[in-house]
């Protein structure tokens, strides 16, 4: 697969479009098997609280996960993705709830550079909190 996207279509400017995430304890269990991250403060209320967190938190590199889907589903092929790169900067706070949390992302081109690949920079919000930081990825375009 190659990136659906063609380079001398796309502008600095260019926003991808936005998506939001739902984040439910349940994907966090998930996530944790599928990882071998079984880190309490992802999963045990109790102990998330003892450690000085408000709540059960997302793992880190779930979130980030999530966020880069706006990105390889815009391209079309994550193989597209040559750099990505995050701070993780507030954690995503998971309620005991039906309902969770939500990631909410939006992206847009940033620069275009050589050889047909332009840069992507990401904003990731939850709960009104910027949750990752100089997210930014490096995608090759057809």
């Amino acid at each position: 697969m190659t990136a659906k996207i063609a380079y001398d279509e796309v502008e600095v400017g260019t926003e991808l479009p936005a998506q939001t995430f739902p984040v439910t304890r349940a994907t966090l269990v998930r996530y944790a098997g599928a990882s071998g991250d079984f880190n309490p403060i992802h999963w045990n209320e109790k102990f998330a609280k003892e450690v000085g967190l408000p709540d059960v938190i997302a793992h880190g590199m779930f979130t980030m996960a999530e966020a880069v889907r706006v990105v390889t589903d815009w391209a079309g092929d994550p193989a597209a993705v040559v750099e990505y790169g995050v701070r993780f900067t507030k954690p995503v706070i998971v309620p005991n709830d039906d309902e969770g949390a939500l990631v909410e992302v939006s992206a847009k081109v940033a620069a275009k550079l050589d050889d047909g690949r332009v840069r992507v920079d990401l904003t990731a919000t939850s709960a009104g909190q910027k949750v990752l930081g100089m997210s930014r990825a490096v995608v090759k375009l057809a």
